[in-house]
């Protein structure tokens, strides 16, 4: 009977932890370590501190031409540019909300686009500008019409 009961026991454990790893591999995981929050959605972006990174397969300039064009598009004020060699950030004002976008070399085809908004950072509106630069960039990548 004792055997009967265990393997009731480690059913149920199985059980438990296969709910448990249904439930964190969805479309958004967060986790929460220390002062650090960090989360995954959709497998394509990565929220740490209040900044949503994502990874664009398009070399440097093109992605920062984009992203200057995105905060162009959507009217911003006071824009401030830096950048250097492998790195750059946008800093501006869209809708009385900071925006500060970094844009960061990972590799000739790849660049790291991490984007705040706010003091503590906007998830959604984050996304919304990723959105918006993945238009322009596929826009610009389209050839031309004759």
């Amino acid at each position: 009977m004792k055997t009967k009961k265990m393997k009731s026991d480690i059913f149920r454990g199985i059980l438990i932890l296969c709910i448990g790893i249904l439930l964190i591999s969805g479309c958004d995981t967060a986790f929460t370590v220390g002062g650090r929050t960090m989360g995954i959605r959709s497998g394509n972006f990565i929220f740490t501190d209040g900044y949503l990174t994502s990874n664009y397969n398009f070399s440097i300039d093109k992605v920062w031409k984009v992203c200057e064009k995105t905060m162009t598009d959507m009217k911003a004020t006071g824009i401030e540019k830096k950048k250097k060699i492998s790195a750059g950030t946008i800093t501006a004002i869209v809708q009385d909300e900071k925006v500060q976008i970094n844009v960061e070399y990972a590799s000739q085809t790849q660049t790291l686009v991490s984007i705040r908004i706010g003091m503590s950072g906007n998830n959604m509106a984050s996304q919304l500008i990723h959105e918006k630069i993945t238009d322009n960039l596929l826009k610009a990548a389209e050839p031309e019409k004759p």
